[in-house]
């Protein structure tokens, strides 16, 4: 005598041939290692991370949200299309900041899993003292 179980196989087959269709953001680039070295404070520094939706279906992008106000992401609002590229711009704006600097961008998009995240990291210098003595 055995046992069976109504179709839960193929329920698990059918989940996985589905996940492996859905929407895959790839990006070109290491995404948790970036490093824009030393930055004198005061400075924007910026990249742009390049992907490609390795999925079947359109990508979208819902949000991009950073750690911190310093962070500013820029990212397409159009789907992207299977096979077809986009870029996420992150601008980091070292006013304000000094010492060692460790960022997140959170990308929120219909990926499972829905969310990937950007890290990078700066050394922020003080900047230069301005010269303000005159001379006659």
């Amino acid at each position: 005598m055995g046992l069976w179980s109504c179709g839960s196989n193929q329920d698990k087959s059918a989940s996985n041939s589905l996940d492996d269709k859905l929407p895959k953001i790839e990006f070109v680039d290491d995404i948790k290692n970036v490093d824009f070295g030393t930055v004198v404070e005061g400075k924007q520094v910026e990249r742009k991370f390049k992907f490609k939706n390795a999925g079947d279906f359109p990508l979208i992008i819902n949000n991009v949200s950073a750690s911190c106000g310093c962070t500013i992401p820029e990212w397409p609002r159009d789907p992207i299309g299977p096979d077809e590229e986009g870029t996420i711009l992150v601008r980091f704006n070292s006013k304000g900041k000094e010492g060692p600097q460790f960022k997140t961008v959170t990308i929120f998009a219909n990926t499972n899993p829905a969310t990937s995240d950007i890290q990078f990291k700066a050394e922020v210098v003080p900047a230069p003292a301005k010269n303000t003595t005159t001379t006659k």
